[in-house]
């Protein structure tokens, strides 16, 4: 039997299975000819850009509703080693380390928010990387008013103003009056603060001119506040320590700057961009080497006119859908697709102010507010979930090789 391994069960993971399960059986290939397996660290498939939302009970797809139904075999286990030339991985299971023999191997393990090494980071440093992360926010959140009356007890300080670090400050905000309201008289005179933080000259500079305005437009109206061109040095009990010696007092700091690809990147004997990624073709095989593909976070695809791709499910998952089905193609000599996305969009949640949609690369602001925010909820809570029916036609149908049409487009 030929064997396909994916590593991670991501956006990248989940459809490179769901779309080589297709493709076998679009090339009639049966399931005792060719094994799909999954390696993931739990059995989630976790919709990871939701994760700075209030309310998580829905952020978590169980892998065996999507992967069980296609014939899609799971292990739950940390990846600890790959052996590219013997074509086998090691994986850390709960009991033992077991080696996994492969034919092709698909890698979307993803990335991590990047971790400095300052003085009470571990310690005091929350995040919405993870889902375990965005509910230890959430106690915390709702835990604030049962702490003792401290200075910035009501104060929260968000260190990174890119997409995440943007959506989790205006997502906070709500979360802290939340809190407040619920406590009643215990927290009657407490007086929410939110500061969005960042080294760079601007909030969101990323986002370009057309885009920025908007975001001030929000956090304004939200009372959100900003500081721009500052350094965090250390975190304790009490606050943050700025470069310039500042200290601002803060019961909770969400950190939200930078991201990498996964470590296991490092075994590549390839080169790397600066976020650790590994380059893949057209076709997502890692450049310079054999029977090896990669998708989503981990890799990076010119995807148009000279662009990259990002570190998104906009991207992760077409990817992977792409690198799902070319392993199998490649696996049984069939020809490949390319894949090949001509459009970009931004769609960036404000709290409860509405939302932002902008089109391009430069980020062309189309839509805003009430009309932008029906288009992210639609996006968060339907076009990037898997199907949840347990139906094989339609589970499978979900990963065809193609790249779906731009989000669609709310008037006011």
């Amino acid at each position: 039997m030929k064997r396909i391994l994916v590593l991670g069960a991501g956006f990248a993971g989940l459809w490179s299975a769901v779309g080589a399960a297709r493709a076998l059986g679009e090339l009639k290939a049966g399931e005792r000819e060719v094994d799909v397996t999954v390696v993931n660290r739990d059995a989630w498939h976790n919709i990871r850009v939701r994760n700075y939302e209030s309310d998580l009970h829905d952020v978590r797809v169980p892998l065996d509703q999507v992967l069980g139904p296609i014939g899609v075999k799971r292990i739950e286990g940390e990846v600890t080693g790959i052996d590219f030339n013997g074509r086998r991985v090691t994986v850390r299971g709960r009991a033992a380390h077991q080696t996994l023999p492969y034919d092709r191997l698909v890698f979307t393990l993803g990335s991590h928010l990047v971790r400095p090494v300052i003085p009470g980071f571990d310690e005091y440093a929350f995040d919405v990387d993870t889902y375990a992360g965005g509910m230890r926010l959430n106690r915390h959140i709702s835990e604030l008013p049962m702490q003792p009356a401290s200075p910035g007890q009501y104060t929260v300080l968000i260190v990174g103003s890119g997409l995440t670090g943007i959506e989790a400050a205006t997502e906070i905000a709500g979360k802290l009056r939340a809190a407040i309201a619920h406590a009643g008289t215990v927290a009657k005179n407490a007086r929410p603060r939110v500061i969005l933080a960042d080294h760079s000259p601007h909030i969101g500079s990323n986002m370009g001119d057309s885009a920025r305005p908007v975001i001030a437009e929000a956090l304004t109206a939200l009372g959100i506040e900003t500081r721009t061109g500052v350094a965090v040095t250390a975190l304790d009990s009490w606050g943050a320590t700025l470069a310039n010696r500042e200290i601002i007092a803060a019961a909770t700091i969400v950190w939200c700057a930078g991201m990498h690809a996964s470590p296991l990147t490092e075994l590549f004997p390839v080169e790397r961009d600066r976020f650790g990624r590994v380059a893949v073709d057209e076709f997502m095989k890692v450049k310079g080497m054999e029977n090896v593909f990669a998708a989503g976070d981990a890799a990076v695809a010119q995807v148009s006119d000279g662009h990259a791709s990002v570190m998104s499910c906009q991207h992760g998952r077409p990817m992977g859908r792409f690198a799902g089905h070319n392993a199998v193609c490649d696996l049984l000599g069939k020809p490949m697709l390319p894949l090949h996305i001509d459009w970009y969009t931004t769609i960036l949640d404000l709290g409860a102010w509405g939302a932002l949609y902008t089109e391009g690369w430069d980020r062309h602001v189309v839509t805003t507010g009430a009309a932008a925010k029906k288009t992210k909820r639609m996006i968060n809570q339907l076009r990037i979930y898997p199907p949840r029916t347990q139906d094989r036609g339609e589970i499978l149908a979900a990963a065809a090789p193609v790249v779906q049409a731009p989000p669609q487009r709310f008037g006011d």
